[in-house]
């Protein structure tokens, strides 16, 4: 392997995923892939060939030349439309065409992993017209194909994986986004903590603090006395980051203590990605 040590791990938790997708739509009948998934407006089809799309840039290839259609009222702003395009280009590919595309772009990005020599510093281009590092693209990728896992198990009945190495890798990701969450979107009083209990396939204990200028700083250290504290299961705490459910939805799974305002105000901006 020619990888940079530090990119292996993604590398090693974008296969486990997309061997893990491979598995679970290998063998789903046509009507199957038309199943309503957690993303709102996507089926299991849509988001195999969200999944499909996002490998074919990391590949290198061009981007589709398609015109949305009008009617798409779950697209409604400029990175929405521009992800939709890798989807619905293939909205009418049958089930052989669409696993028999997924294996194929999986073989060819299992072939560029190998001779994979860049440094993790290399920028790369994102979404948008973006840059990005290879690391952290790389990293993102790792992401959003696990979450796209949960969101297919979710449609299809399959739960699992919620402990596998891209589980690792969004636990990192969405821990990141919580001091702008507490601190930032819900605008947490100065000078006080928030906790976060969460238990399952994944536990960790962590306090947001944020400092007398208002700004969060994620800590592993438990505080004493905070402004308000959340106590969830990892399923559940995901699915919330990930904006897959809303806080009045699961709300029998999540204990939340202290100043409702701000508990309240936490929980309706928990969503860092979409």
């Amino acid at each position: 392997m020619s990888l940079h040590p530090t990119l292996q791990p993604y590398a090693d938790a974008w296969t486990h995923s997309i061997e893990a997708i491979s598995e679970l739509v290998q063998p789903l009948a046509e009507a199957d892939w038309n199943r309503r998934t957690p993303c709102p407006g996507w089926s299991v089809r849509d988001i195999v060939s969200h999944v499909i799309g996002l490998d074919c840039e990391m590949y290198g290839d061009p981007r589709p030349i398609h015109t949305l259609p009008r009617d798409l009222y779950h697209v409604t702003n400029d990175i929405q439309r521009y992800m939709e395009m890798q989807v619905d280009v293939r909205r009418h590919h049958t089930a052989p065409e669409m696993t028999s595309e997924l294996e194929y772009t999986v073989i060819r990005r299992n072939r560029q992993l190998r001779n994979e020599t860049r440094q993790p510093t290399t920028m790369v281009r994102g979404p948008l017209g973006t840059e990005l590092t290879l690391e952290e693209s790389m990293r993102k990728h790792a992401f959003n194909v696990w979450a796209h896992e949960q969101d297919l198990r979710a449609a299809l009945g399959r739960p699992g994986n919620l402990d596998s190495p891209g589980a690792h890798i969004a636990r990192d990701a969405l821990l990141a986004e919580l001091p702008a969450v507490v601190a930032e979107k819900a605008d947490a009083p100065r000078s006080s903590a928030v906790v976060f209990d969460v238990h399952g396939p994944i536990e960790f204990l962590r306090t947001i603090r944020v400092d007398i200028q208002g700004r969060g700083s994620l800590e592993t250290a438990p505080a004493l006395g905070p402004a308000a504290a959340f106590t969830l299961d990892w399923e559940t705490y995901v699915r919330l980051a990930c904006g897959r459910v809303t806080a009045e939805a699961v709300a029998d799974r999540v204990k939340a203590e202290g100043e409702p305002e701000l508990t309240t105000a936490i929980l309706r901006n928990f969503a860092v990605t979409r």
